[in-house]
């Protein structure tokens, strides 16, 4: 049997509850208490109308929008260090978005979707693993599935939660993610481990915007036409394009083998690839060669030599479509010290020499005709 309660009402009995004892309670065991109690009702209150849209709203106004939001919860809510999507999410959605509650306790667990925590405002702390920090305002953290996390909200900052199927990342946004520049390469490979903890950490600095999509995000995730979810996935789609379109070299990450600092690595030969060596990246970053080809390998999965090959072939690509430089200036642009040398490997990635690329791809001449 489905019970309803208001963000707002949930809320104020999470803080009440800490205030009166100074411990808090996680969500399921709030939602028995408050069954047990029954505070809960049977009767599903209105929701947010199918037109309504809430553009660049004020944090105070949108604040009352998610205080009069009905959550639905189900007495198969329980409290568990393994959460499962099908208990979370709705069926019918891809995506379900809540503001964080405040004043809980912390309770490590891992779920098998991925989770989007984003600091609107004030900050929380972000346990993961056996480690914790402390997230601010504008900061944004992805966490992979089986990570085992938890946040902690113990005063009025705002953290937004979106909760992703996994398989709809994989189907949504995967073509987003491989683009061809090394961190979205990156990102795409280490999210996608399903083995091993990991998390990515951007610092947004225009929050306007990203609060504008999650505020609309969240509106969709509530209305109940058929258009809300398609709608909800789309906003999505606009969060991770301005993410990396802008912020990519913001990123941090955690993973189970390295530091949080290896994006710095990869956006070093990502700027530096012309003629970068294994030996001077190695020496500049402090790692042994063996060591770093193997970090290299995992992360991109390619080796150094491949690596730089994929990011030489890239950017000609780009200046023969996009510019009129002769090939010898494209050459030596990319690294190559000949012509010859660069249209062999060329060659050998394309089937075709660069000039006969060049030619194929060249945009098609419009003949203007008025009134046509």
């Amino acid at each position: 049997m489905a019970y309803y309660i208001t963000f707002g009402e949930m809320q104020r009995h999470l803080k009440e509850h800490y205030q009166r004892t100074g411990s808090g309670m996680q969500f399921p065991e709030m939602a028995d208490y408050l069954h047990r109690k029954g505070l809960l009702s049977e009767t599903r209150p209105e929701n947010i109308p199918n037109h309504r849209m809430f553009g660049q709203m004020p944090d105070e106004e949108f604040e009352k929008i998610m205080d009069d939001i009905v959550l639905t919860l189900t007495s198969d809510l329980k409290l568990s260090p393994n959460v499962r999507e099908t208990t979370i999410i709705p069926t019918e959605r891809d995506a379900f978005i809540i503001r964080h509650p405040r004043y809980t306790r912390p309770f490590l667990h891992t779920h098998n979707y991925f989770e989007i925590d984003f600091v609107a405002s004030g900050s929380c702390t972000f346990f993961f693993e056996k480690e914790k920090r402390t997230l601010s305002e504008g900061e944004l953290c992805i966490v992979a599935p089986n990570s085992m996390h938890d946040l902690l909200i113990d005063d009025e900052s705002t953290v937004f939660c979106i909760m992703l199927r996994k398989s709809t990342f994989n189907t949504s946004f995967f073509s987003l993610l491989s683009q061809k520049d090394l961190l979205s390469l990156f990102f795409r490979t280490i999210l996608q481990g399903d083995s091993h903890p990991n998390y990515l950490l951007f610092f947004v600095q225009n929050t306007v915007w990203i609060k504008t999509i999650i505020h609309n995000a969240i509106g969709e995730c509530y209305k109940d036409d058929s258009y809300s979810n398609i709608s909800c996935i789309s906003w999505m789609n606009l969060l991770f394009s301005n993410l990396l379109r802008n912020y990519s070299q913001t990123l941090q990450f955690y993973h189970y083998q390295m530091g949080s600092d290896f994006s710095l690595v990869l956006q070093y030969i990502q700027h530096n690839y012309q003629t970068l060596s294994l030996s001077a990246l190695a020496e500049f970053f402090h790692y042994s060669e063996p060591h770093l080809c193997t970090l290299i390998k995992q992360n991109t999965g390619c080796n150094f030599t491949e690596l730089i090959k994929q990011l030489r072939m890239a950017d000609a690509v780009s200046y023969l479509t996009n510019t009129n430089l002769k090939i010898s200036e494209i050459a030596e642009r990319i690294g190559y010290n000949s012509a010859d040398h660069f249209s062999r490997v060329f060659r050998s990635s394309y089937q075709m020499s660069p000039q006969e690329y060049r030619k194929r791809h060249a945009p098609a001449e419009e003949q203007f005709i008025p009134f046509s």
